[in-house]
């Protein structure tokens, strides 16, 4: 194994403080947009988005037809043109670059550190929470490709990133180092790889499922006569349609799955050329067994009659709980085969 290479060590801690400054300052633009936009930039024009007691508000307009009786039509809610171009919308639109800038300097903070420690860079918590994190921004930058709409909850995904990375570069941070005997294999690069893409993608999905969860609740109340929004429940008013929320989480939860499931998988092999069996209910082993059949619950609610919605979005959160208690608790306070926490 080649020694560690301190310079290198270091440029990739400069560009990690860096990428979370540039995300900070991409998060305060799209709170901007979120704010200043007259209606959140999208929320106005996604189908479904205004709450039937605001469409039912509406002005409503007369139709004749020919020789018949007129009919009322409520008037149909005109997208927010106005929007595009607007002062929120630059500052939307500034705050994406500033994001992609801040993935590629992220990335490259990656990149140098396996330079560094010649392997794969997430072999204790410090350099998997950075892998987690920068996947979680590209799975939003690749949904806001897919649902442009959702482009200015941009700061609800970056203030769980920026959270993480700060914790990552305090508290859970290490000294590069080589890498011990039992993780000199390339079962790391397929097993570890797999679970940082997985979970940094669910860490996306369970925020957009908290947005869902507001959203729908924003909802029901304006579909009561003369009720009144106000706290938590009043942010739904800029948020996209429920369904679309609900859609995002789904597809990046069935983007995940298969990826965990592999490397659950791959994992059990490793354990077997490691330890000599394939699986031995180490406390690690218990929780990931435990995220699956959570998040493989949430894939069979959606897929049957009645599960749909607010049921099966907090089965989802509770995966995402899962997947926390496993990364902090599991990997800092009980002992096991595990143990690659690398805290100093």
């Amino acid at each position: 194994m080649a020694g560690i290479d301190g310079s290198m060590a270091h440029l990739s801690d400069s560009l990690f403080t860096t990428a979370i400054a540039i995300y900070s300052v991409g998060m305060v633009g799209f709170v901007a947009e979120y704010s200043f936009g007259k209606r959140g930039r999208i929320a106005a024009t996604v189908p479904g988005a205004v709450p039937a007691a605001v469409a039912a508000a509406a002005p409503a307009r007369e139709l004749v037809g020919a020789g018949g009786p007129s009919v009322e039509q409520a008037e149909p809610a005109q997208p927010a043109s106005s929007e595009r171009g607007s002062a929120a919308d630059r500052i939307g639109r500034f705050a994406f670059v500033l994001t992609v800038l801040g993935a590629l300097v992220h990335a490259g903070s990656v990149a140098v550190r396996a330079i560094a420690v010649d392997a794969v860079p997430w072999s204790n918590m410090y350099e998997f929470a950075s892998v987690a994190g920068l996947v979680g921004v590209i799975a939003f930058l690749a949904l806001m490709w897919r649902i442009p709409q959702i482009r200015h909850l941009g700061g609800f995904v970056l203030l769980p990133v920026i959270v993480m990375m700060f914790l990552a570069g305090t508290v859970l941070y290490s000294q590069a180092q080589p890498l011990v005997p039992a993780l000199q294999s390339y079962w790391l690069a397929i097993h570890v790889t797999l679970v940082s893409v997985a979970e940094g993608a669910l860490m996306t999905s369970a925020v957009l499922t908290v947005l869902f969860l507001v959203r729908q609740r924003y909802d029901r109340v304006c579909e009561k006569p003369g009720a009144t929004v106000g706290g938590l429940t009043g942010f739904g008013a800029k948020l996209p349609a429920a369904a679309t929320l609900d859609k995002a989480a789904y597809r990046v939860v069935a983007f995940s799955f298969p990826l965990y499931t592999v490397a659950v998988i791959c994992g059990a092999i490793w354990a077997e050329a490691a330890w000599g069996r394939y699986w031995g209910w180490d406390p690690k082993e218990t929780w990931a067994f435990i995220v699956w059949v959570i998040y493989a619950c949430y894939l069979h609610a959606r897929a049957t009659a009645g599960w749909k919605g607010r049921a099966a979005a907090w089965v989802n959160l509770t995966g995402f709980f899962a997947i926390t208690f496993n990364f902090l608790i599991v990997n800092i306070v009980v002992s096991g085969l595990h143990s690659y926490a690398g805290l100093n």
